[in-house]
């Protein structure tokens, strides 16, 4: 179904693009003939963006002081059409498709298919001539860290978007390095005097205690041992398959020391993890509604403290920032085997802005696009600002040592913060600027060190799947694969897990993955792999 989508979508704007390109364009801005612009401009000009924010935040982008700064700096003012992240992608799909295009779409959210079509129809343009004629902090950042040039080109060789980065650790000790973090209630460990599991038989004995012996001390059995949200990323229980084998992550793909491309849900740990959980569940270790919970539901009973143990990113979202729950380390299985599998995620979103082919004022947008690489100014982007004295700020600004460091929010949700005050376009921020351009936030500061105390000293794998840049033909087949294989695998994975026949259904079970096409997919996904590492 997602393949067909992306065909209508690209037939609907190749046909209605050329009929757009006859009429007069009133959404892009007038060809103001500059030349070797230096910033402020001497007389200011106006540039026509269109973007998506936040419903928190205000209607008009240019009332966020981030943006109001910007045009005193450069002279530029943006003609805003904002709409809300809801609406967003409807309304982006429709300005694109009419041939009205604006001057560029910034924090546009576009993944490759959408790039290369778009491409290929004529509705945005090649930008590596600008970047390397205009585009000097941008440059600064490549220079600096390479891999993000390769990773920016299409397989053709040209780029057509400017990317969000954002390093917040490196390598093994990358902050997304795990989605699924498991916490674990050591209130009610202590209470029934039970220690840290270290291994999968402890935790099961744990869960029965929490299960069994009223840790709550309510009088009910309404303790809830273990829960999850099945198939949904740091909600998913995937951590606990490491114990069993090659691990599991979100699109079930690693990569061995060798450098070959795996499938986990193939893997003979995968089953055995499977088994696992089904013995948990038999017993009524494992929260009945897992299979079937929404984010509030599970929000709800976290808030509760009902749960024994749980999986998420950072507990301060289900559990709050309390001594109530930790991080439990990595089991070792049956066999005494310890892994943690990483997972593919890293910040970098490639398609976060693009410049369309109704733009005749290149040269300024390309610099107004720069501005946004600055350091500092890649900072506030990505969280918020400072000296607003109408809300609260995310920074302050030392001026002796030129660094912007985060202020304590005393109790006001992070997210909230940023989205009200932050710009999320293009961006570019660092591991190396930390400790000198910025300070980190408490919250990553305080998972980062989780990170590399808990999780790295167990993670086998040396390499992640990084993010290739696959051709349009490529795109089509992995699409047409997923669409069935993912679906399929998310499915037996629920259904195995209450049911219990893992075992029993394996071989028919390899035998569908490959007639749903796992062996090219993983063909496909090697050339790709193999190709970026070159």
């Amino acid at each position: 179904m997602k393949h067909v989508k992306k065909m209508v979508y690209s037939t609907a704007v190749a046909m209605l693009l050329l009929s757009g390109c006859s009429s007069k364009n009133v959404s892009s801005s007038e060809d103001y003939e500059l030349a070797d612009i230096s910033f402020p401009l001497k007389e200011e000009v106006t540039l026509k963006f269109l973007t998506q924010s936040s419903p928190l935040a205000p209607k008009d982008p240019n009332e966020k002081l981030i943006y109001q700064r910007l045009e005193e700096k450069t002279g530029v003012n943006v003609e805003w059409k904002n709409y809300t992240n809801d609406v967003f992608v409807e309304k982006r799909n429709l300005a694109i498709a009419s041939g009205d295009l604006p001057d560029a779409i910034m924090d546009a959210g576009y993944g490759d298919y959408d790039l290369l079509k778009l491409a290929k129809d004529g509705a945005i343009i090649p930008v590596e001539d600008l970047i390397d004629q205009y585009m000097p902090n941008l440059q600064k950042v490549l220079e600096a860290a390479p891999e993000y040039r390769a990773m920016m080109t299409a397989p053709d060789g040209h780029i057509y978007s400017f990317p969000w980065i954002e390093e917040l650790g490196t390598g093994k000790e990358n902050i997304h390095s795990v989605d699924d973090f498991p916490w674990i209630n050591v209130e009610w460990l202590d209470k029934l005097g039970l220690e840290m599991p270290t291994t999968t038989e402890e935790l099961k004995e744990v869960l029965k205690a929490f299960k069994t012996q009223d840790p709550n001390g309510n009088g009910e059995a309404d303790e809830i041992p273990m829960s999850f949200i099945i198939n949904h990323g740091g909600e998913d229980p995937a951590f606990l398959f490491g114990s069993f084998g090659l691990g599991d992550n979100w699109d079930h793909t690693v990569v061995s020391n060798e450098g070959e491309v795996l499938f986990t849900a193939a893997d003979e740990g995968y089953k055995e993890a499977i088994s696992y959980f089904s013995d948990l569940y038999k017993e009524g270790l494992i929260d009945v509604e897992a299979f079937e919970h929404d984010w509030n539901n599970y929000l709800a009973k976290g808030k509760d403290e009902r749960y024994g143990m749980y999986f998420t990113w950072d507990k301060a979202n289900i559990t709050g920032m309390n001594e109530k729950y930790e991080l439990m380390s990595p089991l070792a299985g049956p066999d005494g085997h310890v892994n943690v599998a990483r997972t593919n995620g890293m910040g970098f979103d490639r398609g976060r802005m693009v410049i369309t082919s109704a733009n005749k004022n290149l040269e300024l947008t390309a610099k107004w696009i720069d501005q946004l690489y600055d350091p500092h100014q890649s900072v506030q982007n990505n969280w918020g600002t400072y000296g607003d004295e109408s809300q609260q700020n995310i920074f302050e600004f030392d001026e002796a040592a030129g660094m912007l460091k985060h202020l304590p929010l005393e109790g006001a949700a992070p997210v909230e913060v940023r989205q009200k005050t932050s710009i999320n376009g293009p961006l570019a921020i660092l591991d190396e600027y930390f400790g000198q351009v910025t300070t980190k936030p408490d919250d990553a500061a305080w998972r980062l060190d989780l990170m590399k105390e808990v999780m790295v000293p167990h993670m086998k794998a040396e390499n992640t799947y990084p993010k290739v840049f696959f051709s349009l033909e490529e795109l089509d087949k992995l699409s047409e694969i997923e669409t069935d294989l993912f679906a399929y695998v998310n499915r037996k994975r629920a259904e195995w897990m209450t049911n219990g026949k893992a075992e029993e259904e394996w071989n028919e079970y390899l035998a569908e993955l490959d007639r749903l096409g796992l062996q090219e997919w993983l063909e496909i996904k090697q050339t790709g792999y193999d190709r970026n590492q070159s």
